[in-house]
């Protein structure tokens, strides 16, 4: 599919930036005053502002409002309330801690979850669909909240916990790639069943359904060759996960952490571009884009 920038900011800085308020919702960093302000600051800046990106992927961003109406049906719309629910009740227990110096336990609990359940949420928009054999998987929601997670726990100064979630996040994400590889193959969908001519014997493009392009080609089929998929691999694992936690294992440093920070999103932003530009949606078979 069509490697969007708004929809990468989006999901890149959200997951960091939830991630972030899960583990401060847990106590950890045990903060308060001033320092807490600049963690909830930096939490809600990644949260607020990768949502806000996402908005710029619409036709309509005057009309966000109203995924907020289909929550019954709608993935999104489950995102957008669990994401005002998670901000307002972390904000209430942010303001605990920044001006009156204490920790309503319950209060950052129950954020986490809501914090968690949002990026889960995020994750099922794309896990659900049948259309995109690659993201109609399990480990879709398994490797966004592992990321979230990983980076939360990078971004909130929790080392020990960084060096296990960040591995294991990478272990998830090579996984994910791997099992992606085949899932097109794997899910039965072919140019036959595309066009519905599989009945009368083997089925090829002759030539294309029109000679121009159109909003299907445009967002749906979007091929990245196998050379240029693998370089970008290895530089999400390497910037994504390996630098972080060789940094991680050096004597601690505040400019040591910001490199490891910086390396963690340039690596995520990579492999979230992989997520989109690999995503072979079913429509390419009709016209012989797989």
């Amino acid at each position: 599919m069509h490697p969007a920038p708004s929809v990468i900011i989006f999901t890149t800085l959200s997951g960091l930036g939830f991630g972030l308020l899960i583990w401060l919702g847990l106590g950890m960093p045990t903060v308060t005053g001033w320092v807490a302000f600049v963690f909830f600051l930096i939490a809600y800046a990644l949260a607020v502002g990768g949502l806000l990106a996402s908005t710029f992927h619409l036709g309509h961003p005057e009309r966000a409002f109203k995924a907020f109406t289909q929550w019954r049906t709608s993935w999104l719309s489950r995102e957008a309330w669990a994401a005002v629910a998670a901000l307002i009740v972390m904000a209430i227990y942010g303001a605990g801690l920044v001006f009156f110096g204490t920790r309503v336990a319950f209060l950052g609990w129950i954020g986490a979850a809501l914090s968690l359940l949002t990026v889960y949420c995020t994750s099922m928009i794309y896990g659900q669909l049948k259309t995109v054999p690659r993201w109609k998987t399990p480990l879709t929601p398994v490797l966004l909240m592992a990321i979230s997670l990983a980076g939360g726990a990078l971004l909130a100064g929790q080392v020990t916990e960084a060096l296990i979630l960040l591995p294991v996040a990478a272990v998830v994400q090579v996984v994910w790639w791997v099992k992606g590889d085949t899932a097109l193959k794997s899910s039965g969908s072919d140019m036959a069943s595309a066009t519905g001519l599989g009945g009368i014997g083997q089925v090829r493009a002759f030539e294309p359904p029109h000679t121009g392009t159109n909003y299907l080609l445009r967002e749906f089929v979007h091929v990245v060759g196998r050379k240029h998929a693998i370089k970008l691999r290895a530089i999400a694992l390497v910037l994504g996960y390996a630098v972080p936690v060789a940094l991680l294992l050096m004597p601690f440093g505040h400019l040591l952490a910001l490199i490891a920070v910086a390396a963690h999103l340039a690596g995520i932003a990579a492999s979230r571009w992989l997520f989109f530009a690999e995503a072979e949606h079913v429509v390419g078979l009709y016209y012989g884009k797989r």
